[in-house]
């Protein structure tokens, strides 16, 4: 969409954001533990799982329904070596400030470093209009950060879903984060194809009814199980992570 376009249509789509924020219920973050050993064994895979609400497990009670949930026992099955996991996550946060927590919270250099990072943003960079060059710096500096700093040795970035087909939003408020939301998405596997430490793969999305949470914009635990399924099936195709020599 032209800027002129959204310019135009301004006026109906701060209406329509405010009506929507209104209206929308306020879920919790999963309840549950933020880090587990999952299977048992010498080698771990060291896992950092790191996001906005998404990641955080919002529409669903527990974490182990969450993405951390499914992603780490399908991990498990498919490289099958334990996983050690640990997830910092907080709703809300756009890539910027993901980055920020982690600083905060993970920066700490005495703390055991992770091979693997799996990342949830973006959704929150569309709601906050920021642009897709300055949210791509702003992925280069937490990727370049969690390799540099903390030792991880692969990052993937999960796609942002389609927002165009979230429930809660209405038209043509849908249509236009859709399109954004399609633009950073873009922006990141054209990014991740360039480098070696940093991957993207595409998911197909059930954005039913029955698979969102009740607030229509979270997902529900279908989706969370889809997710999690689909990043391990990658991560597991990498063959840094195909380990011949844990027992």
């Amino acid at each position: 969409m032209s800027l002129a376009l959204k310019l135009a249509l301004a006026p109906v789509l701060i209406a329509q954001a405010v009506a929507t924020r209104r209206r929308a219920p306020v879920l919790p973050e999963a309840a549950g533990d933020r880090e587990g050993l999952l299977g048992a064994g010498s080698d771990p895979l060291h896992l950092l799982i790191a996001g906005d609400s998404s990641a955080a497990g919002v529409g669903v009670a527990h974490q182990d329904q969450a993405f951390v949930g499914h992603l780490s026992r399908a991990l498990q099955r498919r490289l099958d070596r334990p996983i050690r996991w640990s997830l910092q996550a907080r709703s809300g946060l756009t890539t910027r400030q993901v980055h920020a927590m982690l600083r905060e919270t993970w920066g700490d250099k005495t703390l055991p470093a992770a091979q693997l990072a799996v990342v949830l943003t973006g959704v929150n960079d569309v709601i906050d209009q920021i642009g897709v060059r300055r949210a791509m710096a702003e992925r280069v500096a937490l990727a370049d950060w969690l390799i540099g700093e903390r030792g991880v040795e692969h990052i993937v970035f999960a796609p942002l879903p389609p927002v165009h087909r979230f429930p809660l939003l209405p038209r043509p408020l849908r249509d236009v984060m859709g399109r954004d939301a399609r633009r950073h998405d873009e922006a990141i596997a054209r990014w991740a194809a360039t480098r070696r430490d940093v991957s993207h793969t595409p998911i197909e999305f059930d954005l039913s009814t029955d698979a969102m949470a009740s607030d229509g914009f979270h997902p529900g635990e279908p989706v969370y199980r889809a997710c999690g399924e689909a990043l391990a099936a990658h991560i597991a195709g990498l063959a840094r992570f195909k380990l011949e020599t844990h027992v």
